[in-house]
């Protein structure tokens, strides 16, 4: 994230008791139910759509049916408070288990349609998982080989799986269970290079719910998006606002997160009129006129700092959302319209005022209420916190008390976010950046000890650093320093490929610097910002990397078409690897889903061709890909 230019001012003394502390309340209010508020609209309207895709539409008598029936073939293997991790996309399959597990008690446990397999063995073995959901071909060896118990989950639509078991493995349970009353937990950036899981009860969740159904007007005949990863806890919110709104869920094909255009394409198909997406993938869609023909009304996109507001043409009203997951999933938003006098201004907007039964309090280091106006950093209160990590000490850490010169005699406890805010005289807050080394890269937050670690699990490795790099646009990539271990000559590509297994993909470096040491601060640390300048900046020949790393070959450049210069150039740039090659594959070198949309964008600004995400996916390498633009761009002769 971009941090303030501004240094931060902190009191060392009391605050004086006639300047306004940084403290702000949310409107009141009450924990609802979640699960009981679906199963009222499966009663009151049965055959309403509960989850419609291209092929196929599953009325609430359906949902709800599915889900007795999977809870059935769960029988008592799966008890009241037990973990359950989910390894399935955004689906009606997804659907109906969340309902399932919900009804018996179960903890959902989100992990995502293909999790890494030692990331998923790192969590088994922190956590007593009573068993994986998903497709017996993409689980983990310990559970591909163990007990599976078929569900009867859809095999139908959009990232349906092909079969669905309840996957049973003893030998790897771990023993750190969810906290009495959880709904679910999900997987945030650990600081040990594990990751660590966060459990959220069902009040919290409902108090979000119901601010999201209020604040928006989803209800029946209203069709809300299902597009955020499911390893991220924003696609609960997704989820069980549409099931307690009597409204439609409308899972998204994968390509839909690839390419701007194509999402804009299936909000306008399936005439979506609610949809929750991550900042990157919206932020094109600002820089260019707004799409005809949707009936969008309500768009809530977060995960990372907004560089703009959207323009006058804007049809849909626009939400600018901020929340940790510690937080169940939001815990702030700023609503925008067309209409605004603001409406097209390059400025961040804030991250705006507190939900209801949210409290908000920025401090100083010591913990005390700055003034309004001073930066400091954010904690949240409020039915909003999550009942804590499955680690008592790191939730000790975390949730404090709150400090005794704030009067807040409602609140228990606070979270402390890392994040640096600015409290405005209205209560609006403005994002400045964190106080410590956690990152967010697409959305994502990311612990960059985290990915150490996952090289250093690599025998060929020595220490790993990990460093952010940013362009001008403030938009970040991770590039890794390795220093190998004695004897060993590591590829960076073997390197990559080993530490995916690990990490989610937002997590995955862009690069690897095989280095012979680190350069140290004068306190005798790892001088981070000066290994990034290098990474940014380093002449030929000064270090030991990958292709894709090492400067490009003027001669093989030389005979490049137009339009394969065009790729490279915008691939290089995008990735910051100056020795990308027409051979290299886009995902190899570094290439996510951000960086696609992108790419995709730049080629069509400059040639007028458009292509889709699959048509760069399915390319073997650069030359390919630019062939294929090459085709599109020149027309056929008469008669071929």
């Amino acid at each position: 994230m971009i941090q303030s230019p501004t240094a931060v001012v902190l009191p060392t003394a009391p605050l004086d008791s006639a300047a306004a502390p940084s403290i702000a309340h949310g409107p009141s209010a009450e924990p609802t139910r979640v699960l009981t508020r679906f199963e009222d609209w499966a009663r009151r309207t049965p055959q309403a759509p509960a989850v419609i895709d291209a092929t196929r539409t599953w009325t609430y008598q359906d949902l709800d049916a599915a889900a007795a029936r999977v809870a059935a073939a769960l029988g008592d293997r799966v008890r009241p408070g037990d973990l359950v991790g989910v390894c399935l996309d955004r689906s009606a399959a997804l659907v109906v288990t969340a309902v399932a597990l919900a009804r018996i008690g179960a903890v959902y446990l989100p992990l995502g349609p293909r999790p890494g397999e030692r990331r998923t063995q790192a969590v088994t073995e922190d956590l007593d998982v009573a068993c994986l959901i998903g497709d017996p071909g993409v689980l983990p060896e310990a559970h591909r080989g163990g007990e599976h118990a078929p569900l009867p989950l859809p095999t139908e639509g959009v990232n349906a799986p092909a079969t669905a078991v309840a996957a049973f493995s003893e030998a790897v349970r771990g023993t750190r269970r969810a906290p009495e009353g959880s709904l679910y937990a999900v997987l945030t950036s650990g600081s040990t290079g594990r990751p660590k899981a966060v459990a959220v009860a069902e009040p919290s969740l409902s108090v979000a719910l119901d601010w999201y159904r209020a604040e928006t007007g989803l209800a029946p005949g209203d069709r809300q998006s299902l597009l955020i990863g499911v390893a991220f806890d924003p696609h609960l919110l997704e989820l069980w606002a549409a099931l307690t709104s009597g409204a439609a869920l409308v899972p998204a094909p994968d390509d839909t997160r690839w390419d701007s255009r194509v999402l804009t394409d299936w909000w306008r198909d399936t005439a979506l009129t609610h949809a929750v997406a991550a900042t990157p993938t919206v932020e094109p869609l600002l820089n260019r006129p707004w799409p005809q023909g949707l009936k969008l009304r309500h768009l809530v996109v977060g995960g990372d700092r907004m560089r703009r507001r959207p323009g006058a043409d804007v049809t849909a009203t626009v939400h600018n959302a901020y929340g940790p997951a510690e937080a169940t999933v939001l815990t702030t938003a700023h609503t925008m319209r067309g209409t605004d006098p603001e409406a097209g201004d390059q400025a961040p907007p804030p991250i705006g005022t507190a939900l209801p039964g949210v409290t908000l309090v920025v401090t100083d280091e010591e913990g005390r209420p700055v003034a309004r106006g001073q930066e400091g950093e954010l904690r949240v209160g409020g039915h909003c916190l999550a009942l804590g990590y499955l680690d008592p000490e790191l939730t000790a850490r975390r949730f404090t008390a709150p400090p005794r010169e704030a009067e807040l005699p409602a609140v228990d406890r606070l979270y402390r976010t890392g994040d640096r805010v600015r409290m405005n005289a209205d209560d609006s807050l403005d994002f400045l950046g964190r106080l410590d080394d956690q990152v967010k890269i697409s959305g994502v937050r990311i612990e960059p000890v985290e990915v150490e670690a996952a090289f250093e699990q690599d025998p060929r490795v020595r220490t790993a650093v990990v460093t952010v790099l940013r362009d001008s646009s403030g938009h970040g990539r991770l590039v890794a320093h390795v220093r190998a271990a004695d004897g060993a000559d590591p590829a960076p590509g073997e390197l990559l490929d080993a530490v995916r297994a690990w990490l989610p993909e937002q997590a995955v470096p862009s690069g690897v610097r095989i280095v012979d040491g680190f350069p140290l601060d004068a306190n005798g640390k790892v001088d981070r910002p000066a290994l990034a300048a290098l990474a940014r900046s380093e002449a030929p020949g000064t270090h030991r990397t990958g292709t894709a790393d090492a400067p490009a070959d003027a001669d093989t450049d030389a005979g490049a078409t137009p339009t394969e210069r065009l790729v490279l150039t915008t691939v290089r740039d995008l990735l910051g690897r100056p020795g990308t090659a027409l051979a290299d594959n886009f995902t190899d070198a570094g290439g996510t889903s951000i960086i696609a949309a992108r790419l995709l964008a730049a080629v069509e600004a400059e040639t007028g061709v458009r292509l889709r995400a699959p048509e760069l996916l399915r390319s073997p390498d650069l030359r390919t890909f630019a062939a294929l633009v090459e085709q599109r761009r020149t027309p056929r002769p008469e008669g071929a």
